[in-house]
Protein backbone atom coordinates (compact mmCIF):
# COMPACT_ATOMS: atom_id res chain seq x y z
CA UNK A 1 0.00 0.00 0.00
CA UNK A 2 1.67 3.40 -1.21
CA UNK A 3 -0.73 5.60 0.08
CA UNK A 4 0.60 8.69 -1.68
CA UNK A 5 -2.06 10.83 -0.73
CA UNK A 6 -1.91 10.74 3.20
CA UNK A 7 2.04 10.80 2.66
CA UNK A 8 1.59 13.92 1.15
CA UNK A 9 -0.86 14.96 4.11
CA UNK A 10 1.50 13.93 6.43
CA UNK A 11 4.46 15.99 4.98
CA UNK A 12 2.90 18.94 4.86
CA UNK A 13 1.12 18.51 7.64
CA UNK A 14 4.85 18.88 9.64
CA UNK A 15 5.75 21.52 6.96
CA UNK A 16 2.17 23.27 8.14
CA UNK A 17 3.21 22.81 12.22
CA UNK A 18 6.72 23.77 11.83
CA UNK A 19 5.56 26.75 9.99
CA UNK A 20 3.10 27.82 12.75
CA UNK A 21 5.20 27.74 15.45
CA UNK A 22 8.52 29.40 13.75
CA UNK A 23 5.86 31.90 12.48
CA UNK A 24 6.40 33.85 15.81
CA UNK A 25 10.31 34.25 15.86
CA UNK A 26 9.94 36.02 12.00
CA UNK A 27 6.46 37.95 13.77
CA UNK A 28 9.07 38.98 16.35
CA UNK A 29 11.76 39.59 14.13
CA UNK A 30 9.55 41.49 11.66
CA UNK A 31 7.58 44.07 14.40
CA UNK A 32 4.78 45.18 12.08
CA UNK A 33 3.10 45.59 15.63
CA UNK A 34 5.27 48.85 16.04
CA UNK A 35 2.97 51.86 15.45
CA UNK A 36 5.66 53.51 14.05
CA UNK A 37 5.36 51.21 11.08
CA UNK A 38 2.38 52.92 9.87
CA UNK A 39 5.12 55.24 7.57
CA UNK A 40 6.19 57.93 10.16
CA UNK A 41 8.96 55.72 11.77
CA UNK A 42 9.77 52.45 9.67
CA UNK A 43 14.05 52.12 10.72
CA UNK A 44 12.79 48.75 12.59
CA UNK A 45 9.91 47.36 10.79
CA UNK A 46 10.89 44.14 8.63
CA UNK A 47 8.01 45.13 5.95
CA UNK A 48 6.28 41.94 5.49
CA UNK A 49 2.63 41.02 5.81
CA UNK A 50 2.18 38.80 8.86
CA UNK A 51 -1.47 39.45 8.94
CA UNK A 52 -1.72 37.75 5.65
CA UNK A 53 0.87 35.02 6.79
CA UNK A 54 -1.37 34.63 9.81
CA UNK A 55 -4.57 34.55 8.50
CA UNK A 56 -3.16 31.84 5.81
CA UNK A 57 -2.11 29.25 9.12
CA UNK A 58 -5.41 30.53 10.35
CA UNK A 59 -7.57 28.68 7.59
CA UNK A 60 -5.25 26.10 7.05
CA UNK A 61 -5.14 23.99 10.19
CA UNK A 62 -8.75 23.58 10.70
CA UNK A 63 -8.83 22.20 7.04
CA UNK A 64 -5.59 20.20 7.60
CA UNK A 65 -7.13 18.67 11.48
CA UNK A 66 -10.81 18.25 9.80
CA UNK A 67 -10.57 17.89 6.80
CA UNK A 68 -7.68 16.32 4.87
CA UNK A 69 -6.51 14.28 8.02
CA UNK A 70 -9.64 12.48 8.43
CA UNK A 71 -10.07 11.89 4.98
CA UNK A 72 -6.85 9.98 4.42
CA UNK A 73 -7.28 8.41 7.21
CA UNK A 74 -10.71 6.66 5.79
CA UNK A 75 -9.09 6.28 2.77
CA UNK A 76 -6.04 4.55 3.61
CA UNK A 77 -7.70 2.14 5.87
CA UNK A 78 -11.04 1.70 3.70
CA UNK A 79 -9.54 -1.85 2.57
CA UNK A 80 -9.41 -2.82 6.14
CA UNK A 81 -12.28 -4.92 6.43
CA UNK A 82 -11.91 -5.42 10.88
CA UNK A 83 -12.38 -0.83 10.13
CA UNK A 84 -14.47 -0.14 8.06
CA UNK A 85 -17.97 -0.97 7.47
CA UNK A 86 -18.83 -2.25 4.50
CA UNK A 87 -16.00 -3.99 3.65
CA UNK A 88 -15.88 -6.88 5.37
CA UNK A 89 -14.79 -10.33 4.16
CA UNK A 90 -17.24 -11.91 1.90
CA UNK A 91 -18.37 -8.71 0.98
CA UNK A 92 -17.73 -7.01 -2.35
CA UNK A 93 -15.39 -4.28 -1.71
CA UNK A 94 -16.76 -0.12 -1.72
CA UNK A 95 -14.47 1.97 -3.80
CA UNK A 96 -11.91 3.25 -1.30
CA UNK A 97 -12.41 6.80 -2.31
CA UNK A 98 -16.32 6.49 -2.08
CA UNK A 99 -16.00 5.07 1.80
CA UNK A 100 -13.66 8.19 2.19
CA UNK A 101 -15.63 10.75 0.98
CA UNK A 102 -18.86 9.06 3.20
CA UNK A 103 -17.37 8.77 6.02
CA UNK A 104 -15.45 12.38 5.81
CA UNK A 105 -18.83 14.09 4.97
CA UNK A 106 -20.52 13.33 7.85
CA UNK A 107 -17.72 14.86 9.83
CA UNK A 108 -17.43 18.01 7.79
CA UNK A 109 -21.13 18.21 8.73
CA UNK A 110 -20.80 17.89 12.78
CA UNK A 111 -18.28 20.37 12.54
CA UNK A 112 -19.09 22.62 10.03
CA UNK A 113 -22.15 23.38 12.48
CA UNK A 114 -20.23 23.56 15.15
CA UNK A 115 -18.00 26.53 13.90
CA UNK A 116 -20.89 28.30 11.90
CA UNK A 117 -22.96 28.02 15.11
CA UNK A 118 -19.99 29.28 17.26
CA UNK A 119 -19.19 31.87 15.03
CA UNK A 120 -22.41 33.45 15.16
CA UNK A 121 -23.32 33.63 19.05
CA UNK A 122 -19.81 34.03 19.91
CA UNK A 123 -18.25 36.39 17.67
CA UNK A 124 -18.06 39.33 20.07
CA UNK A 125 -15.09 40.68 21.63
CA UNK A 126 -15.24 43.43 24.59
CA UNK A 127 -11.92 45.47 24.76
CA UNK A 128 -11.19 47.21 27.62
CA UNK A 129 -10.23 51.16 27.53
CA UNK A 130 -9.59 53.94 29.50
CA UNK A 131 -11.01 57.13 28.17
CA UNK A 132 -8.69 60.20 28.41
CA UNK A 133 -10.14 63.84 27.90
CA UNK A 134 -7.49 66.67 26.45
CA UNK A 135 -8.03 70.68 26.92
CA UNK A 136 -8.53 72.67 24.34
CA UNK A 137 -6.36 72.90 21.63
CA UNK A 138 -7.02 76.23 20.68
CA UNK A 139 -5.35 78.38 23.17
CA UNK A 140 -2.31 75.77 22.66
CA UNK A 141 0.71 77.00 20.72
CA UNK A 142 0.78 75.53 17.14
CA UNK A 143 3.12 73.47 15.65
CA UNK A 144 5.76 74.40 12.93
CA UNK A 145 6.71 72.56 10.05
CA UNK A 146 10.44 73.08 8.70
CA UNK A 147 9.69 73.01 4.82
CA UNK A 148 11.82 70.46 2.82
CA UNK A 149 13.55 72.21 -0.29
CA UNK A 150 12.79 69.21 -2.27
CA UNK A 151 9.33 68.63 -4.63
CA UNK A 152 7.04 65.47 -3.88
CA UNK A 153 8.93 65.04 -0.62
CA UNK A 154 6.90 62.82 2.07
CA UNK A 155 6.41 64.08 5.68
CA UNK A 156 9.12 63.07 8.35
CA UNK A 157 8.91 62.92 11.55
CA UNK A 158 11.89 64.98 11.99
CA UNK A 159 10.24 67.71 10.47
CA UNK A 160 8.45 68.35 13.38
CA UNK A 161 9.73 71.01 16.43
CA UNK A 162 11.24 69.01 19.84
CA UNK A 163 8.46 68.70 22.52
CA UNK A 164 8.44 72.09 24.34
CA UNK A 165 7.24 73.43 28.19
CA UNK A 166 4.00 74.39 26.60
CA UNK A 167 3.68 70.28 25.32
CA UNK A 168 4.43 69.27 28.72
CA UNK A 169 1.41 71.34 30.09
CA UNK A 170 -1.18 70.34 27.58
CA UNK A 171 -0.26 66.46 28.55
CA UNK A 172 -0.13 67.37 32.32
CA UNK A 173 -3.45 68.98 31.79
CA UNK A 174 -5.62 65.53 30.24
CA UNK A 175 -8.18 64.04 32.30
CA UNK A 176 -7.89 60.24 32.57
CA UNK A 177 -11.29 58.74 33.64
CA UNK A 178 -10.48 55.69 36.60
CA UNK A 179 -13.30 53.61 35.11
CA UNK A 180 -12.51 51.38 32.49
CA UNK A 181 -15.26 51.03 29.72
CA UNK A 182 -15.11 48.78 26.86
CA UNK A 183 -15.48 48.31 23.07
CA UNK A 184 -16.94 45.48 21.70
CA UNK A 185 -16.21 44.81 17.71
CA UNK A 186 -16.86 41.72 15.78
CA UNK A 187 -14.02 39.28 15.24
CA UNK A 188 -13.59 38.41 11.72
CA UNK A 189 -14.07 34.72 11.17
CA UNK A 190 -10.60 33.98 10.47
CA UNK A 191 -9.12 35.39 14.15
CA UNK A 192 -12.39 33.80 15.58
CA UNK A 193 -11.65 30.30 14.20
CA UNK A 194 -8.36 30.60 15.32
CA UNK A 195 -9.57 31.18 18.82
CA UNK A 196 -11.84 28.55 19.17
CA UNK A 197 -8.49 26.20 17.45
CA UNK A 198 -6.66 27.33 20.22
CA UNK A 199 -9.48 26.60 22.94
CA UNK A 200 -9.64 23.31 21.85
CA UNK A 201 -6.02 22.50 21.41
CA UNK A 202 -5.82 24.25 24.83
CA UNK A 203 -7.59 21.17 26.59
CA UNK A 204 -4.80 18.53 24.74
CA UNK A 205 -1.91 20.57 25.29
CA UNK A 206 -2.46 21.29 28.98
CA UNK A 207 -2.19 17.38 29.52
CA UNK A 208 0.01 16.29 26.80
CA UNK A 209 2.36 19.08 26.67
CA UNK A 210 2.74 19.33 30.67
CA UNK A 211 3.46 15.49 30.49
CA UNK A 212 6.02 16.07 28.31
CA UNK A 213 7.94 18.57 29.70
CA UNK A 214 8.27 16.12 32.76
CA UNK A 215 8.78 12.94 30.51
CA UNK A 216 11.09 14.04 27.94
CA UNK A 217 14.41 15.01 30.02
CA UNK A 218 13.99 12.20 32.26
CA UNK A 219 13.40 9.39 29.52
CA UNK A 220 16.43 10.62 27.40
CA UNK A 221 18.31 10.36 30.29
CA UNK A 222 17.51 7.15 31.30
CA UNK A 223 18.21 6.35 27.63
CA UNK A 224 21.88 6.84 28.70
CA UNK A 225 21.63 5.33 32.16
CA UNK A 226 20.09 2.15 30.53
CA UNK A 227 22.20 2.01 27.11
CA UNK A 228 23.44 -1.00 26.09
CA UNK A 229 26.37 -3.01 27.71
CA UNK A 230 28.43 -6.21 26.75
CA UNK A 231 26.82 -9.58 27.91
CA UNK A 232 28.51 -12.02 29.30
CA UNK A 233 27.29 -15.41 29.09
CA UNK A 234 25.36 -16.11 32.32
CA UNK A 235 23.07 -12.15 31.32
CA UNK A 236 23.33 -13.55 27.88
CA UNK A 237 21.18 -16.90 28.98
CA UNK A 238 18.98 -14.81 31.69
CA UNK A 239 17.88 -12.49 29.10
CA UNK A 240 17.36 -14.66 26.64
CA UNK A 241 15.31 -16.75 28.75
CA UNK A 242 12.89 -13.56 30.15
CA UNK A 243 12.54 -12.58 26.57
CA UNK A 244 11.50 -16.14 25.24
CA UNK A 245 8.85 -16.35 28.28
CA UNK A 246 7.26 -13.02 27.88
CA UNK A 247 6.88 -13.79 23.57
CA UNK A 248 5.43 -17.10 24.99
CA UNK A 249 3.07 -15.29 27.44
CA UNK A 250 1.66 -12.77 24.65
CA UNK A 251 1.03 -15.61 22.03
CA UNK A 252 -0.51 -17.11 24.34
CA UNK A 253 -3.02 -13.73 25.62
CA UNK A 254 -2.97 -13.48 21.52
CA UNK A 255 -5.09 -16.59 20.92
CA UNK A 256 -7.12 -15.91 24.14
CA UNK A 257 -8.20 -12.89 22.65
CA UNK A 258 -8.82 -14.92 19.46
CA UNK A 259 -10.96 -17.33 21.02
CA UNK A 260 -13.02 -15.04 23.36
CA UNK A 261 -13.85 -12.65 20.12
CA UNK A 262 -14.76 -15.56 18.41
CA UNK A 263 -16.90 -16.60 21.14
CA UNK A 264 -18.44 -13.38 21.32
CA UNK A 265 -19.56 -13.37 17.53
CA UNK A 266 -21.40 -16.69 18.01
CA UNK A 267 -22.88 -15.43 21.08
CA UNK A 268 -24.32 -12.14 19.12
CA UNK A 269 -24.57 -13.53 16.04
CA UNK A 270 -22.34 -11.74 14.34
CA UNK A 271 -23.99 -8.51 16.16
CA UNK A 272 -22.89 -6.13 18.97
CA UNK A 273 -25.22 -5.70 21.84
CA UNK A 274 -25.56 -2.32 21.68
CA UNK A 275 -24.89 0.44 23.34
CA UNK A 276 -27.96 0.97 25.02
CA UNK A 277 -27.04 -2.04 27.19
CA UNK A 278 -25.30 -1.26 30.08
CA UNK A 279 -23.57 -4.91 30.31
CA UNK A 280 -22.48 -5.06 26.71
CA UNK A 281 -21.03 -1.16 27.30
CA UNK A 282 -18.94 -2.63 30.10
CA UNK A 283 -17.88 -5.82 28.02
CA UNK A 284 -16.65 -3.50 24.94
CA UNK A 285 -14.86 -1.15 26.84
CA UNK A 286 -12.95 -4.31 28.99
CA UNK A 287 -12.53 -5.75 25.80
CA UNK A 288 -10.95 -2.48 24.60
CA UNK A 289 -8.67 -1.51 27.63
CA UNK A 290 -7.21 -5.41 27.51
CA UNK A 291 -6.94 -4.91 23.67
CA UNK A 292 -4.64 -1.64 24.73
CA UNK A 293 -2.47 -2.93 27.08
CA UNK A 294 -1.95 -6.45 24.47
CA UNK A 295 -0.21 -3.40 22.44
CA UNK A 296 1.29 -1.73 25.00
CA UNK A 297 2.92 -5.52 26.12
CA UNK A 298 3.95 -5.97 22.47
CA UNK A 299 5.73 -2.83 22.09
CA UNK A 300 7.59 -3.04 25.18
CA UNK A 301 8.82 -6.49 24.15
CA UNK A 302 9.75 -4.96 20.57
CA UNK A 303 11.58 -2.19 22.99
CA UNK A 304 13.64 -4.54 24.61
CA UNK A 305 14.15 -7.19 22.02
CA UNK A 306 16.13 -4.91 20.19
CA UNK A 307 17.90 -3.53 23.55
CA UNK A 308 18.85 -6.77 23.36
CA UNK A 309 19.98 -7.25 20.07
CA UNK A 310 22.01 -4.20 20.68
CA UNK A 311 23.86 -5.70 23.53
CA UNK A 312 24.67 -8.78 21.34
CA UNK A 313 24.91 -9.08 17.87
CA UNK A 314 25.04 -5.41 17.44
CA UNK A 315 27.20 -4.54 19.69
CA UNK A 316 30.13 -3.85 17.59
CA UNK A 317 27.46 -1.86 15.25
CA UNK A 318 25.83 0.22 17.82
CA UNK A 319 26.94 3.74 17.71
CA UNK A 320 28.40 4.96 21.09
CA UNK A 321 27.35 8.34 20.25
CA UNK A 322 23.49 7.45 20.81
CA UNK A 323 23.26 7.46 24.18
CA UNK A 324 25.48 10.10 25.22
CA UNK A 325 23.70 12.17 22.89
CA UNK A 326 20.58 11.18 24.64
CA UNK A 327 22.25 12.32 27.50
CA UNK A 328 23.23 15.89 26.67
CA UNK A 329 19.57 16.21 25.15
CA UNK A 330 18.22 14.49 28.14
CA UNK A 331 19.95 17.83 30.08
CA UNK A 332 19.22 20.89 27.84
CA UNK A 333 15.67 19.56 28.22
CA UNK A 334 15.64 19.50 31.53
CA UNK A 335 17.29 23.56 31.80
CA UNK A 336 14.28 24.24 29.16
CA UNK A 337 11.69 22.44 31.54
CA UNK A 338 12.59 24.03 34.46
CA UNK A 339 12.96 27.65 32.78
CA UNK A 340 8.97 27.32 31.36
CA UNK A 341 8.59 25.98 35.15
CA UNK A 342 9.84 29.19 36.84
CA UNK A 343 8.68 31.42 34.07
CA UNK A 344 5.13 30.58 34.70
CA UNK A 345 5.64 30.81 38.30
CA UNK A 346 7.19 34.31 38.44
CA UNK A 347 5.97 36.15 34.52
CA UNK A 348 2.49 34.14 33.64
CA UNK A 349 0.27 33.63 37.07
CA UNK A 350 1.30 36.68 39.01
CA UNK A 351 -1.39 39.45 38.55
CA UNK A 352 1.81 41.65 38.53
CA UNK A 353 4.66 39.42 37.35
CA UNK A 354 7.85 39.13 40.06
CA UNK A 355 10.02 39.84 37.25
CA UNK A 356 9.72 39.39 33.48
CA UNK A 357 12.70 36.71 33.75
CA UNK A 358 12.99 34.98 29.85
CA UNK A 359 11.89 38.22 28.37
CA UNK A 360 15.18 40.29 30.17
CA UNK A 361 16.86 37.53 28.80
CA UNK A 362 15.79 37.34 25.46
CA UNK A 363 16.12 41.80 25.52
CA UNK A 364 19.93 41.25 26.40
CA UNK A 365 20.51 39.40 23.34
CA UNK A 366 19.16 42.12 21.17
CA UNK A 367 21.43 44.57 22.53
CA UNK A 368 24.57 42.69 20.64
CA UNK A 369 23.41 40.08 18.25
CA UNK A 370 19.37 40.50 17.83
CA UNK A 371 19.09 36.96 16.13
CA UNK A 372 20.16 34.87 18.83
CA UNK A 373 16.86 36.20 20.71
CA UNK A 374 14.53 35.51 17.50
CA UNK A 375 16.38 31.78 18.13
CA UNK A 376 16.14 31.58 21.87
CA UNK A 377 12.42 32.33 21.36
CA UNK A 378 11.99 29.51 18.47
CA UNK A 379 13.71 26.95 20.34
CA UNK A 380 11.56 26.98 23.48
CA UNK A 381 8.29 27.52 21.29
CA UNK A 382 9.39 24.30 19.38
CA UNK A 383 10.30 22.66 22.23
CA UNK A 384 6.82 22.84 23.90
CA UNK A 385 5.30 21.49 20.32
CA UNK A 386 7.56 18.25 21.21
CA UNK A 387 6.77 17.65 24.40
CA UNK A 388 3.09 17.67 23.55
CA UNK A 389 4.17 14.60 21.36
CA UNK A 390 5.91 13.21 23.96
CA UNK A 391 3.47 12.96 26.67
CA UNK A 392 0.50 12.11 24.64
CA UNK A 393 2.84 9.05 23.76
CA UNK A 394 3.84 8.28 27.45
CA UNK A 395 0.33 9.21 28.69
CA UNK A 396 -1.10 6.51 26.61
CA UNK A 397 1.65 4.02 28.13
CA UNK A 398 0.74 4.35 31.65
CA UNK A 399 -3.36 4.72 31.76
CA UNK A 400 -4.39 2.86 28.57
CA UNK A 401 -7.27 5.44 27.80
CA UNK A 402 -6.25 5.34 23.85
CA UNK A 403 -3.85 3.83 21.48
CA UNK A 404 0.19 4.54 21.65
CA UNK A 405 1.09 5.48 18.02
CA UNK A 406 5.08 5.61 18.51
CA UNK A 407 7.28 7.05 15.89
CA UNK A 408 10.22 4.77 14.97
CA UNK A 409 12.24 4.95 11.51
CA UNK A 410 10.93 2.34 9.28
CA UNK A 411 8.28 1.15 11.91
CA UNK A 412 5.74 3.50 12.22
CA UNK A 413 2.17 2.97 10.41
CA UNK A 414 0.69 5.59 8.22
CA UNK A 415 -2.26 5.82 10.68
CA UNK A 416 0.12 6.68 13.35
CA UNK A 417 1.58 9.83 11.23
CA UNK A 418 -2.22 11.10 10.86
CA UNK A 419 -2.73 10.64 14.46
CA UNK A 420 0.77 12.28 15.57
CA UNK A 421 -0.06 15.14 13.05
CA UNK A 422 -3.49 15.67 14.00
CA UNK A 423 -2.04 16.08 17.69
CA UNK A 424 0.46 18.25 16.77
CA UNK A 425 -1.74 20.93 14.58
CA UNK A 426 -4.20 20.85 17.01
CA UNK A 427 -1.71 22.06 19.80
CA UNK A 428 0.42 24.19 17.19
CA UNK A 429 -2.18 27.46 17.95
CA UNK A 430 -1.80 26.83 21.77
CA UNK A 431 2.03 26.48 21.71
CA UNK A 432 1.74 29.52 19.73
CA UNK A 433 -0.56 31.40 22.13
CA UNK A 434 1.02 30.57 25.34
CA UNK A 435 4.66 31.52 24.00
CA UNK A 436 2.87 35.34 22.90
CA UNK A 437 1.85 35.35 26.22
CA UNK A 438 5.01 34.02 27.88
CA UNK A 439 6.79 36.58 25.97
CA UNK A 440 4.75 39.51 25.76
CA UNK A 441 7.17 42.07 27.12
CA UNK A 442 9.89 40.71 23.73
CA UNK A 443 7.22 40.22 21.11
CA UNK A 444 5.34 43.02 22.32
CA UNK A 445 5.68 44.77 18.90
CA UNK A 446 4.35 41.24 16.63
CA UNK A 447 1.08 40.90 15.07
CA UNK A 448 -0.07 38.38 16.64
CA UNK A 449 0.04 39.53 19.94
CA UNK A 450 -2.20 42.52 18.48
CA UNK A 451 -4.59 38.96 18.02
CA UNK A 452 -3.97 37.19 21.04
CA UNK A 453 -3.77 39.67 23.78
CA UNK A 454 -6.17 41.67 22.30
CA UNK A 455 -9.13 40.06 20.35
CA UNK A 456 -8.80 36.78 21.38
CA UNK A 457 -8.10 37.55 25.89
CA UNK A 458 -11.79 39.34 25.32
CA UNK A 459 -13.81 37.20 22.84
CA UNK A 460 -17.06 35.98 24.28
CA UNK A 461 -16.93 32.73 26.66
CA UNK A 462 -13.64 31.90 25.00
CA UNK A 463 -11.92 34.72 26.97
CA UNK A 464 -12.78 34.25 30.41
CA UNK A 465 -10.81 31.05 29.90
CA UNK A 466 -7.29 32.67 28.93
CA UNK A 467 -8.21 36.09 31.32
CA UNK A 468 -8.21 33.60 34.19
CA UNK A 469 -5.34 31.55 33.37
CA UNK A 470 -7.37 28.51 33.97
CA UNK A 471 -5.14 26.25 31.04
CA UNK A 472 -1.84 27.67 32.40
CA UNK A 473 -2.47 26.59 35.65
CA UNK A 474 -4.00 23.33 34.63
CA UNK A 475 -0.55 23.20 33.13
CA UNK A 476 1.34 23.92 35.87
CA UNK A 477 -0.40 21.63 38.12
CA UNK A 478 0.39 18.75 35.94
CA UNK A 479 3.52 19.20 35.30
CA UNK A 480 4.32 19.15 39.00
CA UNK A 481 2.00 16.01 39.23
CA UNK A 482 3.74 14.51 36.53
CA UNK A 483 7.15 15.31 38.40
CA UNK A 484 5.82 13.53 41.40
CA UNK A 485 4.17 10.62 39.34
CA UNK A 486 7.58 9.39 37.27
CA UNK A 487 9.88 10.35 40.53
CA UNK A 488 8.05 7.09 42.03
CA UNK A 489 7.77 5.04 38.58
CA UNK A 490 10.50 6.34 36.49
CA UNK A 491 10.23 3.36 34.00
CA UNK A 492 7.50 1.69 31.91
CA UNK A 493 6.47 -1.48 33.40
CA UNK A 494 7.78 -4.51 31.08
CA UNK A 495 7.04 -7.95 31.79
CA UNK A 496 4.28 -8.44 34.37
CA UNK A 497 2.19 -6.65 31.80
CA UNK A 498 1.84 -9.68 29.77
CA UNK A 499 1.73 -12.09 32.71
CA UNK A 500 -1.39 -10.08 34.45
CA UNK A 501 -2.89 -9.59 31.18
CA UNK A 502 -2.83 -13.56 30.62
CA UNK A 503 -4.09 -14.04 33.83
CA UNK A 504 -7.56 -11.96 34.08
CA UNK A 505 -7.99 -13.18 30.00
CA UNK A 506 -7.59 -16.59 31.41
CA UNK A 507 -10.05 -16.03 34.63
CA UNK A 508 -12.73 -14.58 32.36
CA UNK A 509 -12.63 -17.97 30.24
CA UNK A 510 -13.14 -19.78 33.54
Amino acid sequence: NDAYIPKLVVWFGFVLSGATVFLLPLDVANNEGYAGCAGFDTAFCGGLDMDLFWTIIYWLIPVWVFFLIPISTFYYEADDGMLMVGTSVGVKPNSRIKEAVKYETFVVIIFGLIFALSYLFLNTTSIPVREVIGPDYDAVTPYSITPINTTNATFSASQLEPMGVEDVEVLSANFVNKTLGTIKLTVNPSVFYAGLMAWMGWFLFALFGAVGMAALPLDLILAFVNRPRHMDAVEFAEAQVMLRDRVNELVNVGELLKLEREEKAQQNGGKGGGWLNREARRAAAEEKKTLLQFKQAVYLLEEDTEDFANCTANYKNYNPLIPIGSLLFGICALIVSLFWVLHIILYMLPKEPVTPFLNTYFRWFDKWFPLFGVLSVAIFSFYLLICAVKGCFKFGMRFLFFQVHPMKLNKTYMSSFLFNIGLVLLCALPVVQFSVSAFQDYARNTTINQVVNVQLNYLRFFGWFWRNKVFEYALLVIILLTCVYLGFRPRDSRGSNSLQLRDRLRARRG
